[in-house]
């Protein structure tokens, strides 16, 4: 139950709690007995008295509080109208990101059940559609337009209506209307009078209407103008039309069925109406029997009502995986859209459809080229390296004529795939910066997504990009904020407006907590994005890595973020001495840097080039105590080669863990038998204890001492790592104190591959970048192994690649 307060603002109107989760919770609290016209009328009435409507769970004191769930849902309702959602009934669920505007999330399939059951079912919920007139004429007070038939002001570039916009591709072939539905056809409208003799004919004849006269009187009732429909959907004898129609469902032929659906989207009847269901179902027993333009039609007829119609869509695709070779240009264009608005499909069909699409490739315009490359992406599926290049080969051809919605749903599709088209990206450098000033903020934010993942940095484009978000950041959501730092931040680019474009998006971070609440990835997102750019935001930090955060990312996201979080804490505890926030637990640490380090060594001991040089490193030093391969930065996500170097520029051998057993007992011998005398100190410092040296081992223990390669060469004593800083300081305690010295030069060698570089060049990107700065933090000196230089000396003789490494280890920056 919701308590309302309501009171005067003169001159001012507070809208509803910005809070998402509170919204979300009390979204389905109604009473018994109103309406969604109720519901409407009552916002209505908040909003034009300039009302500000406070929600609070205890009554306060000073203002009468009154128990009215309804003045909260119709608020909720306006909410979803003027973000561009659809009208939507009493009792049902609303269509949270699951219709026309929003993406589609994936939702539980409804189960299969006989028709029967469902004409049971629904019978109650259609009859309780029908309201007073008095209710019905109040509604038509309200006319909140539908986001398909009241466009924005073209020059609102941030105006996308991700239904219309994405279906321009219908336009350009006459054979497309034989198969889909154009809801804007103009018709001859039905008038108000006509439309209630209708309905008092349904009232009258109930009992005697035949199959094809109720199919009939969808048809006329659905021409009726769009601002009375709301109207018709109230009264009480539509709702009796439409229960008669689930009665007779079985009586209908498919061209019956097909138009009755028609009319349902005509009149806007809700996604979520519990009739659809029914018709679902006996569309599904139809398949079999439909054509395919009778079946790609009725599959986007199901798209414009936004009811994901699982069952129908599964039937439909076990028909297609036969049929699959019948399918013309058309409507295989066609059927990816269905596919990708679907988020469903087997994989096995999405292969069929791609050896179509090589058969249509030279026959496709580059509309349709957008579409193929969004129902693909949208459903997960790839396609061929071949394909892509097929496609890049279409776009390049002409792309200044290609639309900003077809290039990013083709951007979308080549960071999906990871294929590298660079005469493509070439031209798309060329065309972006002039687009973007008028591409609304999520396609600004694709392209700049799509130029990280493919590790393209064109200056250009993200100069662009940085000029164009300050001044339009409030129209970012979380993802926008997350995916452009992030795509900022892996390029390794500061654009000339550095401090305004980073600026405005921390303050945009801040102003969105809320909304980064709900999505708790895209908060880790914006901050690994900024520490790679060397931004350290300490109150955001702070939050991000607090015990309730954490146990947020880990339990809400869809996504495991404990490694980012461990970059994040990491990151931090060496780049931010002065931070006295919030840090991640010992445990998770300890968790996340065993799982990496795992995914690290597995593969890099897959890679046969880092094999053969860690072999060779080992000869040349000496053996594999004197090089260790293990994460110097276990949050790095990646593991490197460690040397120890002395005063004299000797190796020193330093890792315990790669000495022989045998090795060890003589150096637990020797630690053990010898006694630092101050003869034998004397000795030692003029350089003439060698000989001797070894006769007193010998006497003390009978055994002769390692060689000198192994036991002459002193150990360091401080930590070789942040991970794990014992090693060192344990191997110390083997030797005399007289032995023990701290390294010179802590080495971190590299070994390098071209994804760790922007495309084409020799820049890090930002991940690998923060790496080095780091190390060079903590004192270690880095020495890169890059790819361009070692791969070649695969095939050249050992000793060349032993001059090589030696002069790496040995004269590189030192």
């Amino acid at each position: 139950m919701v308590l309302v307060i309501c009171r005067r603002c003169p001159g001012s109107f507070c809208g509803t709690s910005p809070c998402p989760a509170l919204i979300k919770h009390h979204v389905n609290k109604k009473l018994p007995g109103h309406t969604c016209e109720d519901y409407t009328l009552t916002a209505k009435k908040i909003s034009t008295d300039r009302m500000a409507a406070n929600f609070k769970l205890l009554k306060p004191l000073k203002y009468q509080a009154f128990c009215n769930p309804v003045a909260y849902i119709a608020t909720r309702s306006v909410l979803f109208w003027n973000m561009g959602n659809s009208w939507w009934h009493r009792g049902q669920k609303h269509p949270e990101q699951s219709g026309r505007c929003y993406p589609a999330r994936r939702v539980k399939s409804i189960s299969d059940t006989a028709s029967s059951q469902r004409v049971l079912t629904t019978n109650s919920a259609l009859l309780g559609l029908g309201v007073h007139q008095a209710s019905a004429s109040k509604a038509s007070m309200l006319q909140l337009g539908s986001p398909r038939n009241v466009r924005a002001d073209k020059e609102d570039v941030e105006v996308f209506d991700s239904f219309e916009d994405t279906r321009v591709f219908l336009q350009l072939r006459p054979e497309y209307q034989l198969h889909s539905h154009n809801k804007s056809k103009i018709c001859q409208p039905l008038s108000f009078s006509e439309s209630e003799l209708i309905l008092h004919k349904v009232r009258v004849y109930q009992n005697n209407l035949q199959p094809q006269t109720i199919v009939d009187y969808f048809c006329k009732l659905s021409s009726l103008p769009a601002e009375q429909c709301p109207i018709l959907r109230s009264k009480a004898s539509f709702a009796l039309l439409c229960h008669l129609s689930v009665k007779n469902i079985k009586s209908f032929d498919i061209p019956g069925l097909i138009s009755i659906l028609k009319a349902l989207v005509n009149l806007e009847i809700p996604h979520s109406h519990p009739m659809l269901d029914v018709y679902e179902t006996r569309f599904g027993h139809h398949v079999w029997e439909m054509s395919l333009d009778q079946l790609l039609l009725v599959a986007d007829l199901w798209r414009y009502l936004g009811h994901r119609a699982p069952q129908f869509l599964k039937i439909f695709f076990s028909y297609l995986n036969l049929h699959w070779k019948d399918l013309s240009l058309s409507q295989l264009i066609h059927l990816i859209y269905i596919i990708g608005e679907s988020r469903q499909v087997p994989q096995d069909l999405m292969q069929k459809l791609e050896s179509l699409i090589l058969k249509y490739i030279d026959s496709v315009n580059l509309e349709e080229v957008g579409a193929i490359c969004l129902g693909f992406f949208k459903s997960s599926s790839s396609l061929s390296e071949f394909v892509m290049r097929k496609i890049g080969d279409l776009a390049c051809a002409d792309i200044q004529h290609l639309s900003s919605h077809a290039l990013v749903h083709i951007l979308k599709m080549f960071r999906f795939t990871h294929v590298d088209h660079v005469n493509f990206m070439k031209q798309f450098g060329e065309i972006a910066p002039q687009r973007i000033p008028s591409l609304g903020v999520q396609g600004v934010m694709h392209l700049t997504l799509a130029c990280s993942a493919l590790r393209m940095l064109d200056e250009g484009v993200m100069n662009a990009v940085a000029a164009s978000l300050p001044p339009r950041v409030a129209h970012c959501r979380s993802k926008d904020i997350a995916k452009i730092l992030w795509s900022f931040g892996t390029l390794n680019y500061k654009p000339p407006n550095t401090e305004e474009f980073y600026s405005s998006l921390i303050n945009e971070i801040h102003r969105k907590m809320p909304e980064f609440n709900e999505y708790p990835e895209h908060l880790l997102t914006c901050l690994l994005g900024l520490v790679f750019a060397e931004y350290f935001p300490a109150e955001l930090i702070s939050v991000a890595l607090s015990p309730r955060f954490v146990r947020l990312a880990r339990e809400r996201s869809k996504f495991e973020l404990t490694k980012e979080l461990y970059t994040l804490d990491g990151t931090v505890g060496i780049e931010c001495p002065d931070y006295k926030g919030n840090r991640l637990s010992s445990h998770l640490q300890s968790e996340a840097s065993l799982n990496l380090w795992n995914l690290a060594r597995k593969d890099m001991n897959s890679k046969p080039e880092f094999l053969e040089a860690l072999s060779f490193l080992e000869t040349m030093l000496g053996g594999p105590q004197y090089i260790k391969h293990h994460m110097i930065l276990p949050h790095s996500r990646s593991s490197d080669l460690e040397v120890q170097l002395d005063a004299n520029m000797n190796p020193l051998p330093f890792n315990r863990e790669a000495i022989p057993a045998e090795d060890k007992v003589n150096l637990k011998f020797k630690r053990l038998g010898v006694s630092l005398t101050d003869d034998l100190l004397n000795q030692l410092l003029k350089g003439k204890a060698k000989r001797h040296f070894q006769r007193e081992i010998e006497s003390e223990t009978g055994q002769w001492p390692m060689k000198l390669e192994k036991a002459a060469i002193p150990l360091g004593s401080s930590p070789c790592n942040v991970a794990d800083g014992s090693g060192a300081v344990e191997m110390a305690g083997l030797y005399p104190p007289a032995h023990v010295q701290a390294p010179l030069v802590k080495l971190a060698i590299q070994f390098t591959h071209r994804n760790q570089y922007c495309y084409g060049t020799r820049n890090l990107l930002g991940l690998h970048n923060m790496k080095r700065r780091q190390l060079v933090h903590l004192g270690y000196r880095v020495i890169e192994l890059p790819h361009w230089e070692w791969f070649p000396l695969l095939k050249r003789t050992r000793s060349e690649k032993l001059a090589f490494l030696h002069e790496k280890v040995f004269t590189s920056d030192l």
